[in-house]
Protein backbone atom coordinates (compact mmCIF):
# COMPACT_ATOMS: atom_id res chain seq x y z
CA UNK A 1 0.00 0.00 0.00
CA UNK A 2 1.51 3.13 -0.76
CA UNK A 3 1.42 5.15 1.99
CA UNK A 4 0.37 8.73 0.06
CA UNK A 5 -3.07 7.87 1.14
CA UNK A 6 -2.20 7.64 5.24
CA UNK A 7 0.20 10.66 4.98
CA UNK A 8 -0.97 12.94 7.29
CA UNK A 9 -3.54 10.65 9.31
CA UNK A 10 -3.37 9.92 13.31
CA UNK A 11 -4.62 6.77 14.88
CA UNK A 12 -6.56 9.06 16.59
CA UNK A 13 -8.64 9.57 13.25
CA UNK A 14 -9.22 6.05 12.41
CA UNK A 15 -9.42 4.14 15.53
CA UNK A 16 -12.24 2.67 17.13
CA UNK A 17 -12.52 4.66 20.93
CA UNK A 18 -12.92 1.81 23.82
CA UNK A 19 -13.20 -1.47 23.77
CA UNK A 20 -14.78 -4.85 24.32
CA UNK A 21 -12.68 -6.86 27.66
CA UNK A 22 -13.16 -9.83 29.21
CA UNK A 23 -11.27 -11.22 32.40
CA UNK A 24 -8.64 -13.72 31.57
CA UNK A 25 -11.13 -17.17 33.24
CA UNK A 26 -13.81 -16.14 30.21
CA UNK A 27 -15.11 -19.04 29.44
CA UNK A 28 -14.45 -19.91 24.97
CA UNK A 29 -17.78 -20.36 24.14
CA UNK A 30 -19.03 -17.03 26.32
CA UNK A 31 -16.13 -14.76 24.52
CA UNK A 32 -17.20 -16.67 20.99
CA UNK A 33 -21.16 -14.94 21.85
CA UNK A 34 -19.40 -11.81 22.81
CA UNK A 35 -17.60 -11.33 19.40
CA UNK A 36 -20.68 -12.84 17.62
CA UNK A 37 -23.23 -10.32 19.42
CA UNK A 38 -20.94 -6.89 18.64
CA UNK A 39 -19.62 -7.63 15.69
CA UNK A 40 -16.24 -7.72 16.91
CA UNK A 41 -12.78 -9.23 15.36
CA UNK A 42 -10.60 -8.92 18.90
CA UNK A 43 -11.43 -8.28 22.63
CA UNK A 44 -8.67 -7.14 25.18
CA UNK A 45 -8.04 -10.11 28.26
CA UNK A 46 -7.87 -8.35 31.57
CA UNK A 47 -6.10 -9.92 34.75
CA UNK A 48 -3.10 -11.86 32.99
CA UNK A 49 -0.24 -13.28 34.90
CA UNK A 50 -2.45 -12.42 38.13
CA UNK A 51 -2.00 -8.99 37.69
CA UNK A 52 -4.77 -6.63 37.28
CA UNK A 53 -3.00 -4.00 35.16
CA UNK A 54 -1.83 -6.66 32.51
CA UNK A 55 -3.81 -7.65 29.58
CA UNK A 56 -3.68 -9.39 25.97
CA UNK A 57 -6.03 -9.69 23.44
CA UNK A 58 -7.21 -12.38 21.53
CA UNK A 59 -8.77 -12.04 18.31
CA UNK A 60 -10.80 -13.70 16.48
CA UNK A 61 -8.54 -16.20 14.61
CA UNK A 62 -7.12 -16.69 17.96
CA UNK A 63 -10.50 -17.68 19.24
CA UNK A 64 -11.00 -20.31 16.12
CA UNK A 65 -7.37 -22.39 17.27
CA UNK A 66 -8.76 -22.20 20.81
CA UNK A 67 -12.09 -23.74 19.80
CA UNK A 68 -9.94 -26.75 18.00
CA UNK A 69 -7.77 -27.31 20.68
CA UNK A 70 -9.15 -29.67 23.47
CA UNK A 71 -6.71 -28.29 26.25
CA UNK A 72 -8.01 -24.26 25.70
CA UNK A 73 -11.18 -23.80 28.13
CA UNK A 74 -10.71 -19.93 28.79
CA UNK A 75 -9.52 -16.54 27.12
CA UNK A 76 -6.09 -16.86 29.10
CA UNK A 77 -5.59 -19.90 27.25
CA UNK A 78 -5.69 -18.55 23.88
CA UNK A 79 -4.48 -14.80 24.37
CA UNK A 80 -1.35 -13.68 22.80
CA UNK A 81 0.37 -11.67 25.51
CA UNK A 82 2.64 -9.53 23.14
CA UNK A 83 0.11 -7.10 22.67
CA UNK A 84 1.25 -4.33 19.53
CA UNK A 85 -0.04 -1.68 20.66
CA UNK A 86 -0.08 2.64 19.22
CA UNK A 87 -0.77 5.82 20.68
CA UNK A 88 -3.58 8.29 19.44
CA UNK A 89 -0.80 10.05 17.84
CA UNK A 90 0.74 8.19 15.89
CA UNK A 91 0.49 8.15 12.44
CA UNK A 92 -1.35 5.57 10.57
CA UNK A 93 2.01 5.43 8.51
CA UNK A 94 3.48 3.89 11.61
CA UNK A 95 0.69 1.93 12.57
CA UNK A 96 0.39 0.08 9.34
CA UNK A 97 3.80 -0.62 9.56
CA UNK A 98 3.53 -2.16 12.60
CA UNK A 99 0.95 -4.19 11.50
CA UNK A 100 2.87 -5.48 8.71
CA UNK A 101 5.99 -6.07 10.69
CA UNK A 102 4.69 -8.21 13.49
CA UNK A 103 1.94 -9.81 11.37
CA UNK A 104 -0.73 -8.63 13.34
CA UNK A 105 -4.40 -7.45 12.21
CA UNK A 106 -4.81 -5.53 15.56
CA UNK A 107 -3.30 -2.44 18.03
CA UNK A 108 -4.36 -1.81 20.84
CA UNK A 109 -4.33 1.84 21.63
CA UNK A 110 -2.66 2.91 24.87
CA UNK A 111 -3.36 6.17 26.50
CA UNK A 112 -0.31 9.05 26.62
CA UNK A 113 -1.21 9.78 29.79
CA UNK A 114 -1.74 6.55 31.76
CA UNK A 115 -0.49 3.93 29.39
CA UNK A 116 -3.62 1.84 30.21
CA UNK A 117 -6.07 0.74 26.85
CA UNK A 118 -7.97 2.93 25.53
CA UNK A 119 -9.19 1.67 22.01
CA UNK A 120 -8.58 -0.39 19.26
CA UNK A 121 -7.31 -0.52 15.50
CA UNK A 122 -7.74 -2.89 13.15
CA UNK A 123 -6.45 -2.84 9.56
CA UNK A 124 -10.18 -2.40 8.37
CA UNK A 125 -9.46 0.90 10.15
CA UNK A 126 -6.66 1.76 8.41
CA UNK A 127 -8.59 0.58 4.74
CA UNK A 128 -11.15 2.87 5.54
CA UNK A 129 -9.31 6.07 6.53
CA UNK A 130 -6.83 4.77 2.87
CA UNK A 131 -10.28 4.96 1.27
CA UNK A 132 -11.44 8.38 2.20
Amino acid sequence: MSAEPLQGKTVRSAMQLGLFSCSADTDLRALARMMVERQIHSVVVRGLRDAPHAYGIVSDLDLLAGLEDPRARVASDVVAADVVSVRPDNTLETAAHLMTARGTAHLVVLSPETGFPVGMLSSLDIARAAAA
